[in-house]
């Protein structure tokens, strides 16, 4: 069965590779992109050439400029710790956590960004990498409300150079998520 699947090479863009083809060579399989399979949702897969050159502003940022979307339509995904808790935060690569109203869409009484070490231990992946999905541990996740404004959010595939092009509402459903006011500018 195809999942709608699409991969961005440097040729251009390869439609509908099934998920016994693309399970298969193994290429872009994560666990985030088995998530979405397992839950049969569709979603696209864009690669692209990660480089250490300009990391002064960030991996998201990287993937928006390679791959051509706007820094408002591609997420960041973060992990931070309200003391009780660990959340996943899911912001636009072009704004901030806002960490107070992280805080109140969970309802505690702060929060601050994880130490990354204790980050990639507890999803799996390595900062610049983290997705929101198939992560070690599940945690709770708000991700912006802004992100309801568009029929398609990148997410990051779950290692650098990979983002995964996914309805924010299949988003939402796969992850159990909330949605609020999260990001500032």
């Amino acid at each position: 069965m195809a999942y709608g699947m699409a991969q961005l090479t440097a040729e251009g863009i390869t439609e509908g590779m099934s998920k016994k083809a693309k399970n298969a060579k193994g290429k872009g399989s994560t666990p985030a992109t088995l998530q979405l399979e397992n839950a049969g949702v569709a979603f696209t897969l864009h690669e692209y050439e990660h480089s250490n050159d300009h990391m002064d502003d960030g991996y998201g940022v990287e993937a928006a400029t390679k791959l051509g979307y706007d820094q408002h339509q591609v997420y960041k995904t973060l992990l931070a710790d309200t003391g009780d808790e660990l959340v996943t935060a899911v912001v636009p690569v072009s704004g901030h956590l806002d960490m107070k109203a992280l805080a109140a869409a969970v309802g505690a009484k702060k929060a601050q960004m994880a130490d990354p070490k204790k980050a990639m231990r507890q999803t799996g992946y390595v900062v610049g990498g983290i997705s929101p999905l198939g992560q070690k541990t599940h945690h709770r996740t708000v991700i912006d409300e802004g992100a309801l404004a568009f029929d398609e959010m990148l997410v990051s595939g779950g290692k650098r150079g990979l983002s995964i092009g996914v309805a924010p509402k299949d988003l939402i459903a796969v992850l159990n998520a909330v949605t609020a006011p999260i990001a500032t500018w």
